[in-house]
């Protein structure tokens, strides 16, 4: 599913999630933070800020701006549409220099932001200082931690959540006599394999990259641990990938794999030609993807369904947190305050967050957002399901945090390494994944954690 990436996504794509609403995307995130920045002193509330996003988010965030200088006079707000990856260089080098060139706010990706805490100490504004602490309870569950540093205190407010849904094509499980929506477990669902494959001959429920050709292909496999509450790292840094948990995600890939239940999704958008050429059944993915396959694949419209994940092992989780954004302040700023209120306004108010999400933007972690009716809208490209309700309940759910670290890059390349030897090779995953979690620790000084 490497052809999807949400980075990808982001940088190439006009639309939001918020188009379903209307009729009828972004792969891997959410940390926590790393080290212990230093407290931030208020700075100017008035004057001049800027805020650095990318494509749809910021033509969103411009959207708030004209009620948020109604609301406080004093404060001009110029949001900067930076572009996608090239914000990432543009903060790390600001970081680097000691806050230099920054902007004021910053958008900032769940699977960086634990990094610049770890490696830019005191580089983004202590928000907690700031009142953000009153809002803890306002986001969904598990992503509070997400925007945490050491110290338990909040570096940044969370924008945008994007809960693992269960996407499948209905005709095709109808076709093999299967409902499953019965299913508890992915056991439950590879137990169905050779019912489902006898009437769908040349389908297979999921496309991975199993040679990983084009790049690293685990968004399944991360799926498969943050629904058990595992990744590559626990809370506290130390290395979980050699975990019962993640031997469990990645067991459960290689019995897909040899039940022939997963296509070799490799080349460029391999996935994608898979899809529309009806080789896939199931597609494990978050919330950004209603709207990608509803776009990308419109002859499928009434064929698809959404549903709650799977889970891993009988009795377990069965929502998960796949990714985030959030918006920081960053701590050179002159005018935190200042920036902070827009942060504020932008990212705790029902209003603010739903207009940036009609406006093509992203899916809001504020909670308090979901009562409005556009989450009802129903999809016919679903079968007149309300995909977006779907989404809501699972936040309600809740999640577990996931902690992306400052060496998620490293973590990554392992696991994937990993997961070729198993898909390719056939190999133990219990031996490979404490292979991969050995040569993490060398290579980064973590320990692995008992």
């Amino acid at each position: 599913m490497s052809d999807i990436s949400r980075r990808g996504l982001l940088r190439a794509s006009g639309f939001g999630l918020a188009a379903l609403a209307a009729g009828p995307a972004l792969a891997a995130c959410s940390g926590d933070g790393g080290s212990t920045p230093s407290a931030s002193g208020g700075g100017a509330a008035t004057g001049k800020i800027t805020v650095w996003s990318w494509t749809t988010a910021a033509a969103a965030l411009k959207g708030v701006v004209p009620a948020f200088q109604k609301d406080n006079p004093g404060i001009t707000v110029d949001v900067q549409d930076v572009g996608n990856p090239a914000i990432w260089d543009k903060i790390t080098v600001g970081m680097a220099a000691g806050g230099q060139g920054l902007a004021d706010v910053l958008h900032i990706g769940c699977d960086y932001l634990p990094g610049y805490l770890e490696k830019f100490p005191g580089g983004l504004a202590d928000l907690s200082a700031l009142g953000a602490d009153a809002h803890k309870d306002e986001f969904a569950k598990g992503l509070w931690p997400a925007i945490s540093g050491k110290d338990g205190h909040a570096y940044a407010l969370p924008w945008e959540v994007n809960p693992l849904g269960f996407f499948y094509r209905k005709d095709m499980f109808d076709k093999a006599g299967i409902d499953p929506t019965t299913l508890e477990t992915w056991d439950d669902l590879i137990a169905t394999g050779a019912t489902f494959k006898s009437a769908n001959p040349g389908v297979s429920f999921l496309g991975i990259d199993k040679p990983a050709a084009a790049s690293p292909d685990c968004d399944f496999l991360q799926s498969l641990m943050q629904l058990q509450g595992a990744f590559y790292f626990n809370l506290q840094g130390d290395i979980s990938l050699s975990s019962a948990a993640c031997v469990n995600a990645l067991t459960t890939i290689k019995k897909l794999n040899d039940a022939g239940l997963i296509g070799d999704a490799a080349g460029d958008h391999g996935w994608s030609k898979l899809v529309q050429a009806g080789k896939v059944a199931v597609a494990p993915l978050p919330a950004w993807a209603a709207h990608y396959l509803a776009t990308k694949f419109p002859d499928q419209s009434g064929k698809w369904r959404l549903a709650k994940p799977m889970a891993v092992t009988k009795g377990g989780k069965r929502s998960a947190i796949v990714n985030s954004t959030h918006l920081a302040v960053a701590n050179s700023s002159p005018r935190k305050q200042a920036a902070w209120k827009f942060v504020e306004y932008a990212l705790t108010k029902p209003a603010s967050v739903n207009a940036m999400f009609n406006a093509g933007g992203v899916f809001p972690a504020l909670t308090a957002a979901y009562t409005d009716p556009l989450y009802d809208a129903q999809d016919p490209f679903y079968g007149g399901q309300a995909p977006l309700k779907t989404f809501t309940g699972l936040l309600t759910d809740g999640a577990d945090a996931t902690n992306y670290s400052g060496d998620y890059a490293r973590a990554l390349k392992l696991a994937s390494d990993a997961q070729v030897k198993v898909l390719l090779k056939g190999a133990d995953p219990a031996t490979e994944l404490k292979n991969a979690a050995d040569q993490l620790a060398s290579q980064t000084g973590r320990k692995i954690a008992a």
